[in-house]
Formats: structure tokens, sequence, C-alpha cells
């Protein structure tokens, strides 16, 4: 799924007009192999059938929705801590003596660069661990002089650990949150839900045609949805980046 969840909104838009059309056809294609008459006679047990489907279908779709929007919402939390830790760090090592400050800076800025220019992308992790690992080694190899700078070097690590936890959450849901099995029980029930209609007999076949691409619409908008948010970072819809930036832009140095 990951073609698909990584392409632009306007060709999931795409795929949306071309789906609801293609199912909008189902209603002329089975009338042409079965009469109006045949279908008449099973539109009553057809239609019990179709409100338990329809429910069944209703409400998977609607959890995956829900499930899905909310990831979302941790992710761009779990960004705004990650960047929240950076600034702190930066605004702490003002205390340290000059050097060691210098430092810790400098392996802030080239970490905060790393993951615009690398995790963004790809979400690769092979420079933003040897960035965070070089400022690790700033923070932990610093050796206070007094009780002042011993209070300051624990309150760093410990908002570097928060970075840390909240950078590999972020690497966690960038893989997505709807696993394979979820994808593939979403399109089957959307092809059984759609195509159940197919089997109506309705008088007007233009009007049954019609109410099937409605319900095809929603259906798809709904996967759509899905599709779009699923990876957050780097999917149709991505979490904003301005948090990193601001961060970035307040070190000395920074573009």
């Amino acid at each position: 799924m990951h073609f698909i969840t990584s392409l632009p909104v306007w060709a999931l838009l795409l795929l949306l007009f071309l789906f609801t059309a293609l199912a909008m056809t189902g209603p002329f294609l089975v009338r042409r192999c079965i009469s109006l008459q045949q279908l008449r006679t099973n539109n009553e047990v057809a239609g019990f059938k179709f409100a338990v489907i329809g429910v069944l279908y209703a409400v998977l779709l609607a959890f995956v929705v829900i499930i899905t929007w909310e990831r979302f919402y941790d992710a761009e939390k779990a960004l705004a801590r990650e960047a929240g830790s950076a600034a702190t760090i930066y605004r702490l090592s003002i205390g340290l003596d000059e050097t060691t400050a210098a430092a810790v800076r400098a392996d802030l800025s080239a970490y905060l660069k790393s993951v615009l220019a690398d995790d963004w992308p790809a979400m690769a992790v092979g420079v933003t661990t040897q960035v965070l690992s070089d400022l690790y080694a700033a923070l932990v190899h610093y050796r206070p002089a007094d009780l002042h700078d011993s209070d300051l070097q624990k309150d760093l690590l410990s908002e570097l650990d928060e970075m840390t936890r909240s950078r590999r959450e972020r690497l966690v849901m960038a893989e997505g949150t709807v696993p394979s099995a979820i994808w593939f029980v979403l399109f089957l029930g959307a092809a059984l839900t759609i195509s159940f209609t197919f089997f109506f007999g309705a008088h007007s076949v233009i009007a049954q045609s019609l109410m099937t691409g409605a319900l095809a619409a929603i259906i798809f908008s709904s996967i759509l949805v899905i599709t779009a948010i699923d990876r957050p970072y780097t999917g149709a819809v991505m979490v904003s980046k301005e948090s990193i930036r601001a961060v970035l832009a307040d070190l000395p140095g920074a573009p």
C-alpha cells in the first residue's frame, strides 16, 4: 500500500472519480444479463442482506477512519514534543561552558537539519542516528564543575531522552497505521457492498446507477481519507514541519 498512500491528493481524487464511474456502470451491465422481473423478485430478500452487509462494513470503515485520524493527531503531538525538547535543550545550553555549549548547539542544529532533509523524504534513520549520538556524547562527556552544572546536565539529558523517545515514536508512526490485512478487508468490503446494489430491480436503471454512484462515492471518499492520512509524515496529507523549522530558525547560523 506504500504506492497508494504516497500518491498526491489530486491523484487520489482522480482514483475516486474513476472508481465511482466504474461502479455506476455495474447496474447497466447486470441489467443486460438479468431481466428486471428477475431482479425484482429478489428485492425483499436482497434488501435484508444488504442492510446487514452495509452495517457491518460501515462499522469497520468508521473504526478505521477514527483510528487513523487519532494516529495522525498523535503524530502531530510527537513532532511537537520533539521540537519542544529541542528548543529546551538549546535554551538550557546557555548554562554550559562556552566550548560545550557551542558543541551542543552545533549538534542540535545538525540534528534538526537532518530531520528536515533526510527524515521527511523517506524517514531514513542513518544520518539522524549518528547526529543524535554526537549530541548524547557532548552531554554525557561533560564534567560538571559544581552542583549547578550537575543539575543542568541532568535536565539536558532528560530533555534529550524525551526528544529521542518522540523521534522513535515519529519513525514508527511514519510506517503507517493500517496493516495489510485491514486494507484487504476494506477494499473487499467496498467491492462486495457496492456490487450488491447491482442486483436490485429498480424500475429506472439510470436512477439505480445514480444511487450506486452515491454509495460508491461515500465509501471511496472514506477510503481516500484513510489513504491520505495513513502515513502522517510522507503521505498526501502530512504533518507540518513548522515546529522543527521554528526551532531551527532560533539557532545561531541557521538558514
